[in-house]
């Protein structure tokens, strides 16, 4: 069932190979199709799904290179599961965005099946090895999509995005290496490596894993490819890069770092922490002085995904306040499928209000709300969603993450508060900027969001209201999970 999630718009790329370019609405209905199957997989896991085994369920494990101890062995829980089927679901609502690519279409749609494949890979490996190999394929799509398809810097904001990521690759490979020669008998599975990791080496790997995770989440200071990215990748491109690559970092930490070097995450806790503030405070100060809107919520993100990371720490920390670690890691799993539906959002709408006006600088808006009553009342519901609104998504999240690392944390936690603050009044400038005053004479001739577009932003703002109101079904999904690897440390 995972092989078939995983390599399902891979099938569809072969199909597409076959394809004439010129068949341009076969070539979007195809790749549309091809996305959309997995999703419908991994909501009938999700309808089967075992609350009460806090193991890996649906695990696939046949030798892939016996000789070197490389299995092909995937598997999911309550961890992974809920991340599996963000990346389908914003892969199949980017893919009918994309309806509006013109230029190359067939290698675009190819390029981004080509990605899922690789994201839905990354949630779903089990042996380090075969890890490695996703996160690597789900690189190179990404580094074309904003190359070729991208903004005026294109070429540059696409090679600072490879460089860093390769940087960060590295480091995760050697330290996957230090791991399996230090290991014996040597293997690359992720079960057997929890049983006979040797904690001589614990620091070493832990440092390479570190600096492959940050560079992706992104932390504080590894943080400084990601405007360039976000600004300069299609609108698409953006959704796919905040609400599933930024993830995939987090998720190596709890996945990976935690169960795998538990001292080395206790010595490393508190610094990573204070990371976390950094980039909380950090990220809605630079969002504030942004006057480009993508850049804006671009850096808003970092902001963001340091909840994530205090969270995640709080969980690092020597503790016997299980119950508080384990609602601290729950409300960051909340929170990164909450960020990635927000955001996700947020940069849909900057691509619809682009493809009207052809500029993103708040100076250029103003009145939108009155000429744009439909885009207005979406792109404020997400921005309160971000800032943190109850009955919202971003509100639930951020809270069990301050509950579960005030106990643990209580200085730093109460210094990430000025985050809230900060992003609420980012959030509210911006509405005021964009949406009241008098409307600009050049934006008079503007008409409203299409049924297209109403349908994958109506799609993601339903979910973040649905989690911000009964979150309770996701928690029961993470719960066991969360505490097996909180236990077992």
């Amino acid at each position: 069932m995972l092989s078939a999630v995983i390599f399902t718009p891979l099938i569809g790329v072969l199909i597409l190979l076959f394809v004439r370019k010129d068949n341009v609405n076969l070539i979007k209905t195809l790749a549309v199709v091809f996305s959309l199957v997995p999703l419908l997989l991994l909501i009938a896991l999700a309808a089967k799904f075992n609350f009460a085994f806090s193991g890996f369920q649906w695990q696939e494990v046949l030798p892939w290179i016996p000789a070197l101890g490389i299995k092909y062995h995937l598997g999911v829980d309550g961890i992974s599961l809920p991340l599996l089927i963000l990346t389908a679901l914003l892969s199949v609502i980017s893919l009918i965005y994309s309806w509006i690519i013109k230029e190359r279409t067939k290698e675009y749609f190819i390029l981004f099946l080509l990605l899922q494949m690789g994201m839905l890979g990354v949630f779903s490996a089990l042996d380090l090895f075969l890890f490695y190999v996703f996160w690597e394929i789900s690189l190179v799509p990404m580094y074309f999509l904003i190359g070729v398809w991208g903004g005026a810097r294109k070429e540059y904001a696409a090679i600072k995005f490879f460089l860093y990521t390769l940087l960060g690759s590295l480091a995760m490979l050697l330290s996957i290496l230090v791991l399996y020669f230090n290991t014996s008998p040597h293997t690359f599975d992720l079960l057997e490596l929890a049983k006979i990791a040797d904690p001589r080496t614990a620091a070493l790997v832990f440092s390479g894993f570190f600096l492959a995770f940050a560079i992706k989440v992104p932390m504080f200071p590894f943080h400084t490819w990601l405007p360039d990215a976000h600004v300069e990748a299609p609108t698409a491109g953006s959704v796919i890069l905040a609400g599933v690559l930024l993830k995939m970092g987090a998720y190596g930490f709890i996945r990976f770092s935690l169960p795998l070097l538990p001292e080395a995450c206790r010595f490393f806790a508190v610094p990573i922490a204070i990371l976390a503030v950094i980039s909380i405070v950090y990220g809605a100060l630079v969002s504030l002085a942004q006057t480009d809107l993508k850049k804006l919520i671009a850096y808003s993100s970092v902001n963001h995904m340091g909840y994530v990371m205090l969270g995640i720490a709080a969980g690092m920390m020597s503790s016997p306040q299980l119950a508080a670690q384990s609602t601290a890691i729950s409300g960051a799993v909340l929170q990164m499928v909450s960020h990635g539906l927000i955001t996700g959002g947020l940069f849909l709408l900057v691509g619809v209000i682009y493809e009207r006006t052809h500029t993103r600088q708040l100076a250029d808006f103003g009145g939108l709300g009155a000429k744009l009553p439909v885009f207005a009342g979406i792109f404020s519901f997400f921005a309160f969603g971000s800032l943190g609104l109850p009955a919202l998504s971003g509100f639930i999240s951020e809270f069990l993450i301050f509950i579960g690392t005030f106990p643990i944390y209580p200085v730093l936690t109460g210094l990430s508060l000025i985050g809230v603050l900060l992003t609420a009044a980012l959030f509210l400038v911006t509405i005021e900027k964009m949406l009241l005053g008098p409307l600009l004479p050049k934006n008079n001739l503007l008409v409203d969001v299409d049924k297209r577009e109403i349908f994958c932003l109506g799609v993601l703002g339903v979910l973040v209201l649905l989690l911000g109101v009964y979150p309770l079904p996701l928690l029961k999904m993470m719960e066991n999970s969360v505490a097996f690897i909180l236990g077992g440390r």
